[in-house]
């Protein structure tokens, strides 16, 4: 299986927000304040479409099988999460009339992977250990930056499988109300 990894470009919104998804459906939902996937979606293909937020194409890695993306990462400067979650919080508050202000989920000293999405057709193939293994490659070998993430208590094999990559508990934090092991590779 050969797979490529490259930055993704406005194009890439429609599998990106797919992708996405998958991995923070319950989250989203909690964002925009409605189970609506087709809504979330939308909302999210604004989002990674424009430039200047935690969900832009600019933030994104793309996995491509046979030029199809079939993957994709969301991971930015945790320094920057203020200014990139603003543009999101108009975007919720002008459409929803929500509030939006989640708890922090990184912070200045780390590229935050926000989230990793796999295509259904794509799981349990080790497609996300390959993305993993890039962006620990990129970011924390050619970049010499710290990578941080947040796993779930109730997802044991995902933080076996960040361990078995590198990473490490430093420290616990809490969004949208659940609580999360702050982990990260230097």
């Amino acid at each position: 299986m050969n797979m490529m990894i490259r930055k993704a470009n406005a194009e890439d919104a429609k599998p990106i927000a797919t992708y996405l998804m998958l991995a923070m459906e319950d989250i989203f939902y909690g964002f925009i304040g409605e189970r609506n996937y087709e809504v979330a979606i939308e909302v999210l293909e604004e989002l990674i479409q424009s430039r200047g937020n935690q969900y832009s194409f600019e933030n994104c890695w793309v996995a491509e099988l046979d030029s199809e993306p079939v993957a994709v990462a969301c991971v930015y400067n945790g320094g920057n999460l203020y200014q990139l979650r603003k543009p999101v919080g108009e975007l919720i508050k002008t459409r929803f009339n929500r509030d939006f202000n989640p708890e922090d989920e990184t912070q200045s000293g780390e590229f935050y992977i926000d989230c990793v999405g796999v295509s259904e057709y794509h799981q349990g193939k080790g497609l996300g250990s390959k993305m993993f293994n890039f962006l620990i490659d990129e970011f924390v070998h050619k970049r010499n930056e710290t990578l941080g993430l947040l796993v779930e208590e109730e997802n044991p094999n995902a933080k076996r499988l960040y361990q078995k990559l590198g990473f490490k508990v430093v420290g616990e934090k809490t969004l949208m109300g659940k609580k999360l092991d702050h982990m990260q590779i230097s």
